[in-house]
């Protein structure tokens, strides 16, 4: 048991007006005992067919949220659904498709949202994507689509979760961007292509700070973060090198072990189980093999 200690966080709890003590609990109890706030709760993921987004849809519902997870492929969202630890969760996985692409699909998403559940707690602003566009010779029709994806439908989605929350006085809502180590600095890995994609994530990064400063004119407690991570072991490179036949998503993978999506779900969960007087703004995670 003693080796069991090392894992175990303390935690005071009050029992009497002047009489504490102390109870250990695992990382995991301590996360379940700031995450019941949430409980029933409901919350929104786009992208959340596949990688990251799947990711947080399990760990949300797993946590005793009503997760809407969107996206343009019903099919694999509803899997997802099936899978028997989503099952056996508290919570439950809704699928609503999706194209992001398209304002009026999303503002329909809203109002099915508003119709079937009255409200909307957390919005997690996932989907995203890169083309090989460089700068120098890029597709417009690519750079249209990236700008589509990772910054007009995170605006959208944004502007009607903050218009529903404060609908029905949500005071203690979540909205966060899963953005990009690539917001805060250019790729190193040798990618001209990934260029205008680095430029819709520093926009993110300017969109995280300008919300924040628009909900505290407002005098809203709803909170806004963003995820910064670098390489996450998903599908995005392999989409992302879909007309190259000289290079393969893997060989990317083969330097270094990359993160997993389930660690950008965790960081989710920090996020949410922070107390209502801290702001987490954003938070960069990569590899520990990543240099830059």
């Amino acid at each position: 048991m003693e080796g069991k200690d090392n894992f175990l966080s303390h935690i005071m709890v009050q029992l009497t007006e002047d009489y504490f003590t102390e109870i250990r609990v695992s990382p995991q109890s301590y996360t379940r005992l700031t995450m019941e706030r949430w409980n029933g709760r409901i919350a929104l993921v786009t992208g959340a067919s596949v990688g990251i987004g799947a990711a947080i849809c399990r760990a949300l519902v797993q946590h005793g949220m009503v997760v809407v997870g969107c996206a343009r492929n019903l099919d694999k969202i509803k899997a997802i659904a099936e899978e028997d630890a989503v099952k056996a969760s508290p919570g439950r996985l809704v699928a609503i498709k999706c194209d992001v692409t398209q304002e009026s699909e999303i503002l329909s998403m809203f109002d099915q949202i508003r119709r079937t559940f009255g409200r909307l707690d957390i919005c997690v602003n996932n989907a995203g994507l890169s083309h090989d566009a460089p700068l120098l010779t890029g597709n417009t029709e690519d750079w249209r689509n990236m700008l589509d994806v990772n910054v007009m439908a995170l605006c959208i989605c944004t502007q009607e979760a903050v218009k529903l929350m404060r609908e029905i006085g949500i005071k203690d809502g979540q909205i966060i961007h899963i953005s990009s180590i690539g917001g805060h600095r250019q790729s190193a890995l040798g990618m001209p292509g990934l260029h205008f994609y680095s430029g819709t994530k520093f926009m993110v990064r300017a969109l995280t700070e300008g919300l924040r400063r628009e909900l505290k004119t407002l005098n809203s407690h709803i909170r806004i973060a963003s995820l910064s991570p670098g390489m996450v072991e998903t599908e995005f490179f392999g989409r992302y090198l879909k007309n190259d036949p000289t290079r393969n998503a893997a060989d990317v993978f083969k330097s270094m072990k990359a993160l997993e999506a389930k660690d950008i779900a965790d960081s989710v969960l920090y996020i949410l189980k922070t107390p209502p007087h801290v702001e987490v703004h954003d938070i960069i995670l990569r590899p520990y093999d990543q240099a830059m």
